[in-house]
């Protein structure tokens, strides 16, 4: 069988049994492989915009002598699937402002149409990811963080709500910032919790504590370029920068923050 790399694996280890899957984005295919390799998946779809990719994906099916369960299409997005085609939508490996605009446009579509579950892996920008979930009334189950060759990745495990309001409760609690123990007001308290992840937060992983730190390190590195600069505008930006790096380090020794 397929072996995946840490990252992949992680990934593959989100999908529900049984699903139907389709993975965007699948380059070589190695997730749909794995999936019904390993029998946790009856059939997937692989899904690739650029012709390479998706000679490539073909070829990782058809050595794995898979072509009769997974079907590798060529298209822009969720474009590729037919609404009610899959019950989980896994996109791994890219921005998060990329990842919202292709879910929000399959989401208009009708795309998502009985995609019960999400497994999202975006590389950065993951606050953006958050709030369309929460916008399109998908309920976060679980965030894993980890690290491989260096890089440190986040991946958020999400279900369709049973209807809008019951995902509209669950995200009112899950968002809910109120009793978080931090000085800040409560406005920029709910905009970490997307940042840095309700779940993430709860944790206080060591990993997330590196990330963080590491992004304080690369905002102390742009405003010392700033400080040397004239102009009133590098002024406010500064100030902004010691702001948000304020609040960050805020976080960052209240971690881990459990919230009742």
């Amino acid at each position: 069988m397929i072996k995946l790399s840490k990252r992949l694996q992680t990934i593959a280890d989100r999908v529900s049994a049984d699903a139907r899957a389709a993975d965007i984005g699948s380059d070589h295919a190695l997730l749909p492989v794995y999936l019904v390799q390993s029998g946790k998946c009856p059939s997937a779809i692989a899904g690739e915009l650029n012709t390479g990719p998706f000679l490539a994906a073909q070829k990782g099916a058809a050595e794995a002598g898979l072509t009769g369960a997974i079907d590798v299409r060529q298209g822009d997005g969720l474009s590729v699937l037919l609404p009610g085609e899959a019950d989980t939508v896994i996109l791994a490996g890219m921005g998060g402002s990329l990842m919202s605009d292709i879910l929000e446009a399959g989401w208009r579509d009708g795309r998502l149409d009985g995609v019960r579950e999400l497994v999202l892996q975006p590389n950065v920008g993951e606050d953006l990811v958050r709030r369309w979930l929460v916008r399109r009334d998908y309920v976060l189950q679980s965030e894993t963080i980890m690290e491989e060759d260096g890089r440190i990745y986040e991946i958020l495990h999400a279900l369709a709500g049973e209807n809008k309001e019951a995902a509209e409760a669950w995200n009112t609690r899950l968002y809910d910032a109120s009793e978080l123990p931090l000085q800040m007001s409560a406005g920029y308290r709910s905009e970490w919790l997307y940042r840095m992840g309700p779940y993430l937060l709860q944790e206080g992983d060591e990993l997330l504590k590196k990330k963080w730190r590491m992004e304080l390190g690369k905002l102390e590195r742009i405003r010392n370029q700033l400080a040397l600069s004239t102009l009133s505008e590098s002024r406010e930006k500064e100030a902004a920068l010691g702001d948000e790096m304020q609040q960050m380090e805020e976080v960052l020794q209240c971690l881990p923050m459990v919230k009742p």
